[in-house]
């Protein structure tokens, strides 16, 4: 008698194929989750870059798009940007603007959201290195340091809460500013078809902070349309403030005191950065006639207010960046490059980096041994990280500043500006990206890439691994400032 093999079993004959990718997916992720991530992304870009290239992509009998077109609309889709070479509402077919819906949606979720939420679906479980996965995307700290004592945002039993938290929150708040927006198609005019497809758009690019516009005139219909603007601003701010935020608050909302320290800091931070970048605009473009100039104080704090929310991320704008005023193309580009909160469809540092820099700065000052906030301490490894952030973004805009600039000889306010954006994922132009030969598109769809997998993923990820140093070396402080 032979023995029968058993399928699926490792040591006794053949394996099903799903097995055998489940078996490779897993050793993958033991070596280092965040290259996983990265490599979903990157397959994910490429098969967006075929299906673009597609003739069914395009409008009308034209031939398909370049491959650097094709390219880069795919890395701006699923990188959440909204940065283009093209005209997109002309540019492509109803098959194109659908993969630019599906496209968002997904890029949304988060690059190791994402990952862990595909092994999920191959292993049929959650299990425990999915879960530090999704963990580390809501505390990247877990990639340097592993599992920390103080406070997270999320922790790793409240994973699986997390996963079904972006799946739902991300449905109901498109799905309600869906319905917010259908007036405003239909009082522009738009059949009920046209009307119900525009609204699903808009509303998955505010809440994704992608600022892709489907109708030819992009938010020019909708100038002096304050409620549609509002409900923009509404979803790109919920996008902003990450997945964990939004399943802290959905969780205690009514309970502030319960909040994390995550929580508290980036609420604070982002309301004062919207505050404090109206403020600005205000003072800075009220006697500009190209963008505020010609209209009333009401509606001059409004449109300052939308720009302050739009250069988080967002995207949109009513008027043209390349009318701004020098000074606030730089407030906008500070701006742009601190970003939204972490595990966010925002990009940049995001606000956490910047208030963790700031409680350093004032613990400096005050000669405090430790930076703390709302009656918390916050380690010093916090501190180093959010540096390598900053210094790791810094370097990447630089390195991308001058390449553009040797390639197209542009100004220099206008092509910090447009790499900013793509580096923050945020998506506004003065103009530049749509004008760059293809050797210019493809350094700005790279800078897409790494901001949006995140500086501190992409440092970790080209980590071999963590060393750890059994000895410490002789100290001698170096002469500083």
């Amino acid at each position: 008698m032979h023995a029968r093999p058993t399928i699926g079993n490792p040591g006794r004959g053949s394996r099903s194929w799903l097995g055998v990718v489940r078996d490779a997916v897993d050793g993958l992720v033991k070596h280092s989750p965040s290259r996983f991530a990265i490599l979903v992304f990157a397959a994910l870009i490429l098969v967006f870059t075929l299906l673009f290239s597609l003739p069914i992509a395009r409008a009308g009998e034209a031939p398909s798009a370049p491959l650097h077109d094709a390219l880069f609309t795919a890395v701006s889709v699923i990188c959440v940007t909204g940065l283009s070479t093209v005209d997109m509402a002309t540019y492509w077919s109803p098959f194109g603007h659908g993969l630019v819906y599906l496209g968002v949606n997904i890029g949304g979720i988060g690059v190791l959201t994402l990952a862990t939420t595909l092994g999920f679906v191959i292993s049929r479980r959650l299990g425990l290195r999915a879960k530090l996965m999704a963990a580390s995307d809501t505390n990247p700290s877990r990639l340097h340091v592993g599992p920390v004592a103080e406070r997270q945002a999320i922790r790793l039993g409240e994973v699986g809460g997390l996963l079904f938290t972006v799946a739902v929150s991300a449905l109901v708040i498109e799905a309600a500013l869906a319905i917010g927006l259908m007036p405003s198609m239909l009082a522009a005019g738009y059949d009920v078809g046209h009307s119900i497809w525009y609204s699903l758009y808009y509303s998955a690019m505010a809440f994704t902070n992608t600022g892709f516009s489907p109708n030819p005139g992009g938010l020019a219909p909708f100038e002096h349309d304050y409620w549609m603007q509002s409900l923009l601003m509404v979803g790109v701010f919920l996008g902003s403030l990450g997945f964990p935020v939004i399943f802290a608050l959905a969780k205690a909302w009514r309970t502030p005191r319960k909040w994390s320290v995550h929580v508290k800091l980036t609420l604070t931070t982002t309301v004062i950065l919207f505050i404090a970048g109206a403020a600005m605009f205000i003072l800075l473009e009220h006697a500009n006639p190209k963008t505020y100039g010609h209209l009333d104080a009401g509606p001059t704090i409004f449109q300052s207010f939308f720009m302050s929310a739009m250069t988080r991320s967002g995207g949109f704008a009513t008027v043209d960046m390349h009318d701004l005023y020098g000074s606030s193309q730089l407030v906008s580009s500070m701006l742009m490059f601190i970003g939204g909160g972490s595990a966010s469809t925002a990009g940049g540092i995001k606000v956490t980096t910047l208030a963790v820099l700031f409680l350093a700065a004032v613990a400096e000052a005050r000669g405090a041994p430790s930076m703390e906030a709302f009656g918390r301490r916050i380690p010093r490894d916090m501190l180093r990280l959010s540096v390598s952030v900053v210094l790791w973004g810094a370097t990447i805009v630089a390195a991308a500043s001058i390449a553009i600039l040797q390639i197209t000889k542009a100004p220099f306010e206008n092509v910090l500006f447009d790499v900013i954006s793509a580096f923050a994922t945020c998506g506004l132009s003065t103009g530049l990206t749509a004008e760059l030969p293809p050797e210019g598109v493809y350094v700005m769809a790279g800078t897409m890439f790494m901001g949006r997998v995140g500086t501190v993923t992409l440092a970790a990820a080209l980590a071999a691994s963590t060393r750890r140093q059994l000895f410490k070396r002789p100290e001698e402080r170096p002469i500083v400032g």
